[in-house]
């Protein structure tokens, strides 16, 4: 019956947060056509601001959660279950998922003056081959990829969801709203699009990346923040709201 009321908890958390994400997902959306002219380096640096603080969120969410309604447990679980909930999910919600929905896309691909130009170097190889290998090094350097944050910047996401970790342990009742959660966690979607994206983006490119924004939000914060730990569970549960 435990899991039964689980699984029930689990499909009413996902419908509940249905409305709210989508309006995240919106927000996104105008998130990016607001932040559409920046380059690649400042796109990076919006990442690495909303990316840890997803991490943060969903530390503190995860973590509390599994604390709160588990009979017997000690600070190296929370922080095994934290972390893993926070870092794994925060990653395929940031980083996997939206680059899947770029490839998708096609948003990799090189719009037509890209090309031409590309191919007007080629013709000039002979004069210029020196200049166009580095030209070519710089291009590999900012391929797109799917941006791994707790690994390039191990020294803000690794400490995030630490810090979450912590906060949780020590003050599990703490309120943070989930709404702030996909808020953030939009945020941090958009900007690994605006940063490997070199396509313009269209009222079509729009309107497509509403739904990558939605998925990339919707399940993988229900799963970090309430499905994760509610299944490691020992008690029974009720609604979280």
């Amino acid at each position: 019956m435990m899991l039964a009321n689980k699984l029930r908890l689990t499909g009413h958390e996902l419908k509940e947060h249905i409305p709210f994400t989508a309006l995240g997902a919106v927000t996104g959306v105008i998130f990016m056509l607001i932040f559409k002219n920046l380059s690649h380096a400042s796109s990076h640096t919006l990442f690495a601001i909303f990316h840890p603080a997803h991490v943060l969120l969903s530390a503190m969410v995860t973590a509390a959660m599994f604390k709160m309604h588990r009979k017997q447990t000690n600070i190296w679980i929370v922080i095994i279950v934290g972390y893993i909930g926070s870092i794994g999910i925060a990653t395929l919600s940031d980083s996997i998922m939206p680059y899947i929905g770029e490839k998708a896309l096609g948003l990799h691909i090189p719009s037509h003056s890209e090309l031409h130009h590309h191919e007007s170097e080629v013709e000039a190889a002979d004069e210029h081959l020196h200049e166009h290998m580095d030209n070519e090094h710089h291009h590999e350097e900012h391929a797109p990829k799917v941006h791994l944050g707790f690994i390039e910047e191990w020294y803000l996401v690794n400490p995030a969801a630490l810090l979450g970790i912590l906060i949780a342990w020590f003050l599990p009742k703490t309120k943070m709203p989930h709404a702030a959660h996909v808020l953030i966690s939009t945020w941090a979607s958009s900007s690994h699009v605006l940063m490997t994206t070199q396509n313009e983006i269209t009222f079509q490119i729009a309107m497509s990346m509403l739904l990558v924004l939605f998925l990339a939000t919707w399940l993988p914060c229900c799963i970090s923040d309430i499905v994760f730990p509610l299944m490691l569970t020992d008690k029974p549960i009720e609604h979280t709201h």
